[in-house]
This record gives C-alpha cells, structure tokens and sequence, in this order.
C-alpha cells in the first residue's frame, strides 16, 4: 500500500481558488486510481473526484463539476485538486483516497475553510 500526505489546504474567502496536494509513497503509484473526498462537521465523508491510473479519465460529483478539477503527475507521484469559485457549502476536511489490487489507503486529511 502507498502512504498519502496531503497539503494546501486552509481559509480562503467565497469565490476564491485553492490547490490540494497529495504525495505518495511508493514505486507503485501509476498502479493506483487516486481520488479525494471531503468531510464537513456533522457529516457523511462524500466522494469530491477521482482519476484513473493513467489520468484519462476523471470522474467528479455534481456539487463540485465545472468548479473543481483532479490531475496527477506520475513521475512526481503526486495527485492535485484545483479549486476553483470556492463556496461557504465546500467547507470539509479533504482526504486524499489511493485504490488498487494491493488495497485502499487514506491521507491524514487537509482542513479547507471558505468563509463567506
């Protein structure tokens, strides 16, 4: 399994724009499907967006389509989520998720607070 670490997160006003990052561990990386959830206060951990291991295809819940956009750099090993008209409703901690045939691993989670 890959070990995550997150980072990027922190307080940014509606409308404004952050970059998440998630570095990984591991000479297996491009044998992962990456994706990244959020967890507000009070709440079910739901599904943000996810990107195959080649990164040609990328998948992306209603809420966050056309804002949010998930990428990946092999070579790097790393997995980004750039976000884009950030509003008050995306206030969560984000969790960097690698899933593959060795199993599912999970980052430690990054704050993100848009305030309004």
């Amino acid at each position: 399994q890959v070990q995550l670490v997150e980072s990027g997160g922190g307080l940014v006003q509606a409308g404004g724009s952050l970059r998440l990052s998630c570095a990984a561990s591991g000479r297996t990386f491009s044998s992962y499907a990456m994706g990244w959830f959020r967890q507000a206060p009070g709440k079910e951990r739901e599904f943000v967006a996810a990107i195959s291991w080649s990164g040609g295809s990328t998948y992306y819940a209603d809420s966050v389509k056309g804002r949010f956009t998930i990428s990946r750099d092999n070579a790097k090993n790393t997995v980004y989520l750039q976000m884009n008209s950030l509003k008050p409703e995306d206030t969560a901690v984000y969790y960097c998720n690698a899933d593959g045939v060795a199993g599912t691993s999970w980052g430690q989670g990054t704050q993100v607070t848009v305030s309004s």
